[in-house]
This record gives C-alpha cells, structure tokens and sequence, in this order.
C-alpha cells in the first residue's frame, strides 16, 4: 500500500500540469513544461518543431575596443606617484586608519542589524529622510538651483579655490 502511494505520489510530482483549455486573459503566451534530463516520460520529440526555440550568439572582439590593462604601465604610475610623495608615513597611517575605520564600521553595523525592529526603524528615517530631500530640493526649479549651487560652493571649498 505504501509503495503503490509513493510511486503515485512520484508520479504527480513529474506529470506536467497542462491547462484543459488556453485562457485568452493571460498576457503571456503558452510555454511548454520545462523539459529535464532526469525525466524520460517526455521525450524531446514530443514537441513538433516549430515550438522549438533556437538561439545562436557570435561572441567576438576586435583590437580598437579591447579594455584590457597593462599592468606594466600601472606599476610604473603607482610606483612614480609613490616617490612624488613627501611625507609617506602620513599616507601609511592614513591608509591604516581607514582599513580601521571600514572594520569598525562593519562591526557596529552588524550589531546594529542584530537588534530586533532597530533596522527597520532605520529604514523607515531614511526613506523619511529621502521624502523630505526630495521635497526639498528636488521638487521645484528654484530649489535645484539652491542645491546646484551649493553643491559648487562645496566643490571650491574642498578645492581651495575659494
């Protein structure tokens, strides 16, 4: 009894589920079952073969619009760029401070996301926070202008142009 309900069960689950009938409220079209290669209950020619889809692609590349990167060249500019420095201890513990300071951040974030309902009360201040920038300087033509220039006045101050 068993054995004839797991070979029934077995059967149900590899026996496509065709429609009775097309629907015409469906807006896409009648897709075959996908086939598999561990059922041979339906064989590749059951389908006639104007249902059969064929796709070819060309892969090619040609000199003009290759991106590749000589390494070569990249060492000789980082290493140039590494001797124009003066003070290269500074750019060391520069460095150190934000390999640091990325791991830190990483820490308190997991934490963070470990509290129960505190990430999503972050999300929902930040999609707030995104509404009222949005409003604010998005909305109107006025304002964008606000914000574009705002925007240059702290590219010259980051410059030290101004």
């Amino acid at each position: 009894m068993a054995a004839t309900a797991s070979s029934m069960a077995t059967t149900a689950v590899f026996m496509p589920r065709l429609p009775a009938k097309p629907t015409r409220c469906s807006a896409s079209p009648y897709l075959p079952p996908r086939l598999s290669s561990t059922t041979s209950s339906f064989p590749l020619k059951a389908f006639p073969e104007s249902r059969r889809l064929s796709v070819q692609i060309r892969a090619s590349s040609s000199e003009e619009t290759s991106t590749s990167i000589d390494t070569g060249e990249l060492l000789t500019d980082l290493k140039e760029k590494w001797d124009a420095v003066e003070n290269k201890s500074t750019v060391l513990l520069y460095g150190g401070g934000t390999i640091v300071a990325v791991w830190l951040s990483s820490i308190v974030i997991s934490a963070v996301n470990s509290v129960p309902l505190l990430p999503k009360v972050l999300e929902l201040v930040g999609l707030g926070y995104t509404g009222w920038f949005v409003y604010r300087y998005l909305l109107f033509k006025s304002s964008r202008k606000e914000l574009a220039t705002d925007i240059e006045a702290l590219k010259k101050k980051i410059a030290g142009t101004e």
